[in-house]
């Protein structure tokens, strides 16, 4: 199993980026996938997280910017984010996630599998 993020790179603030993150050895269908971030000196932190069911949930800094969703092919998960903030800078991973009590939740330490993580830097 192997996560490929790709799409990070360097954007003023207000403008816009879309993450990609390719599998390969498995789908996407009927899993508990996310998105996560780190910045210099913080902890890592669940941005966004996608179920089967296509139920999201998303960090209340990033709802209303950022939309998480999974191409019709179940192989591509996507991190469209808008309205981009200096805050925001981070590298960010997509990542495989455990269920805990049948839910999908965006905490790191139930992650299953992370991807090499891309840069976004918002300046």
């Amino acid at each position: 199993v192997q996560l490929v993020e790709s799409g990070g790179g360097l954007v003023q603030p207000g403008g816009s980026l879309r993450l990609s993150c390719a599998a390969s050895g498995i789908t996407y269908s009927g899993v508990c996938v996310g998105w996560f971030r780190q910045a210099p000196g913080k902890e890592r932190e669940g941005v966004a997280a996608i179920d089967g069911d296509d139920v999201v949930s998303y960090a209340d800094s990033v709802k209303g910017r950022f939309t998480i969703s999974v191409d019709n092919a179940k192989t591509v998960l996507y991190l469209q984010m808008n309205s981009l903030k200096p805050e925001d800078t981070a590298v960010y991973y997509c990542a495989r996630i455990s269920r805990s009590g049948g839910s999908c939740y965006r905490r790191p330490t139930l992650v299953s599998r992370w991807g090499q993580g891309t840069q976004v830097t918002v300046s």
